[in-house]
């Protein structure tokens, strides 16, 4: 009896995808999660906002980023959706009017849930390093912790860990102090 393989899913399968759902392809396959609740949302959203006023805008720090939320990144033949991403304006001097990016980032965070989790850690993390995506953040707004890790011969290192209402510095964005406890719930 021969078996015949599944084919591929492709990007006409991730547009079929309704809209209440973030769908991304990783290793030929489509994966989708339903839109965050409001611990990650609210991660997400002040996070964002504290480096968007601090490294993207420039308005009261070392500018020198362009960072944003849920960009949909098409890493050879993957496509994933961080829920932020950052990249230096030396390598980006322009946001490029598109629908996807194909330049890796050089920073993202995935704010991770018990039903992301594992596709986060597992899947998503080894397609980051092997894009060279220099630093990865994951926060969990449940345990309420962040975990920060740097790339180094292709693969991702703890740097930091954190938690509680800590007030942080952490690569690639350590001028800027970041209160933890901003972020949860």
């Amino acid at each position: 009896m021969t078996e015949i393989a599944a084919r591929p899913a492709t990007y006409e399968d991730l547009l079929k995808v309704p809209d209440h759902l973030v769908a991304e392809i990783i290793d030929g396959e489509l994966y989708t999660s339903p839109r965050p609740a409001s611990p990650h949302a609210r991660a997400s959203s002040v996070l964002g906002g504290v480096l968007v006023n601090t490294y993207d805008l420039g308005t009261s720090g070392p500018g020198g980023w362009w960072v944003i939320d849920e960009p949909e990144l098409h890493l050879g033949p993957h496509v994933l959706v961080p829920d932020l991403a950052g990249w230096r304006r030396e390598r980006m001097p322009q946001i490029p009017n598109v629908a996807w990016f194909e330049l890796s980032p050089d920073w993202v965070c995935e704010v991770v849930s018990p039903d992301t989790g594992r596709l986060d850690r597992i899947k998503k993390m080894p397609k980051y390093a092997a894009n060279g995506v220099g630093h990865l953040w994951l926060i969990d707004p449940l345990q309420r912790t962040l975990e920060v890790y740097g790339l180094e011969n292709g693969r991702y290192f703890v740097l930091s860990s954190h938690g509680g209402e800590e007030k942080v510095h952490a690569e690639p964005f350590a001028e800027a102090e970041l209160p933890l406890a901003s972020l949860w719930i």
